[in-house]
């Protein structure tokens, strides 16, 4: 799947960064333009990718702090200025834009929507937004920005392919090494799952192109993936097995939206060498999909790629009511609603008078 990545904020810049690399270094060739937008001029700079400065009149530079109201009226403001930038990176030979953004602070989380709505009202592919959510211990006003902007994102998007931070990183680490490797997870994961179908070595069985993605995901609302890999056997036939525990590891604990196991459609893809590939083992792996989630909307495929390794990655569509989503959901909501009881013990007449998540536009 050909696409122009757009990263906004400080963790969408990085994700976009680390996506930009790992599809240029296994040379998948998917990732065909990318621009990280960003009110912070220190976060820009450290990147190795195409920037944007936005706000300046505003912030000066200096960023929303985790203000996303802010951040959502600065892409108002400067939203042409980052679509003209755009004109001559999207072209006619891009399937879909991905608006990549960290939920939780107040560029990526403010700014996403705003720009996936412009940007749905000039293009004709779908435009989806990947967006990162706070972990269980990040601040609260971190979970209130992500329910705001998570609910803005649904009806904007065509899409939303949902990552939490609680799904992969390790307990112990440090926030920058957990960071560090959330976001090598994601480049990794999401960048298999883009370049399925592209131009790669070897030629697949049953191919899977754009269009199985664009029609997993048409029915919109959020979206997960799910990945795992095992070392493959030498001869296709011992490798049915291997493809299934790959398949089972993949939605029962390899997802990006931990045990996110319903879904209204699903998309299989089982990377390796071809030779490697059992056809019964990827057949009795989307058969096993269709009877776990319950549904017939389930497509599947092979991406021929040169590695002693057979991977299964699942894109899981229409995921909404997952428990992980109403978890985080009611997360959000008592986070406002503590934030609103502390504002109300200080100045009553300033009090918030909804008792639910406020979408940002």
């Amino acid at each position: 799947m050909r696409v122009a990545l757009i990263g906004v904020g400080q963790a969408g810049g990085k994700v976009t960064e680390a996506l930009v690399e790992y599809d240029y270094n296994n040379e998948f060739d998917a990732v065909r333009s990318a621009l990280a937008v960003n009110t912070a001029q220190a976060d820009l700079q450290s990147l190795r990718i195409d920037t944007m400065l936005v706000g300046e009149e505003r912030v000066k530079g200096h960023g929303v702090g985790a203000d996303n109201e802010l951040g959502a009226e600065i892409m108002e403001t400067d939203a042409n200025v980052v679509l003209e930038a755009l004109q001559a990176r999207v072209t006619a030979e891009v399937d879909a834009l991905f608006v990549v953004a960290g939920l939780g602070g107040g560029t990526g989380s403010g700014g996403a929507p705003v720009l996936v709505r412009e940007l749905k009202r000039v293009y004709d592919v779908p435009v989806y937004a990947l967006g990162i959510l706070p972990g269980r211990g990040e601040g609260s006003i971190y979970q209130v920005n992500a329910g705001r902007s998570l609910k803005t994102l649904i009806r904007e998007a065509d899409a939303t392919l949902l990552v939490d931070n609680d799904a992969w990183h390790e307990s112990g680490e440090s926030v920058v090494e957990a960071f560090d490797e959330i976001n090598k997870a994601i480049a990794q994961r999401v960048g298999l799952f883009l370049a399925a179908g592209e131009n790669v070595e070897g030629v697949a069985e049953s191919v899977v192109d754009s269009s199985e993605v664009i029609n997993t995901l048409r029915e919109g609302g959020i979206a997960a993936l799910g990945y795992s890999s095992a070392v493959a056997a030498a001869d296709a036939s011992e490798n049915v097995n291997t493809v299934m525990s790959a398949t089972r590891e993949a939605l029962y604990t390899g997802t990006s939206l931990p045990d996110a196991t319903e879904a209204d459609a699903a998309l299989l893809v089982i990377a390796g060498r071809p030779d490697a590939i059992p056809r019964k083992g990827v057949e009795r792996a989307r058969s096993w999909l269709e009877e776990e989630l319950g549904s017939m909307q389930i497509r599947g495929g092979d991406f021929p790629l040169e590695s002693d390794r057979i991977a299964a990655v699942v894109l899981l569509a229409g995921v909404e009511g997952s428990g992980r989503v109403q978890e985080f959901f009611d997360r959000a909501k008592e986070a406002k609603e503590q934030a609103e009881n502390r504002r109300q013990q200080q100045d009553p007449e300033e009090a918030f008078q909804s008792e639910e998540l406020d979408d940002l536009f």
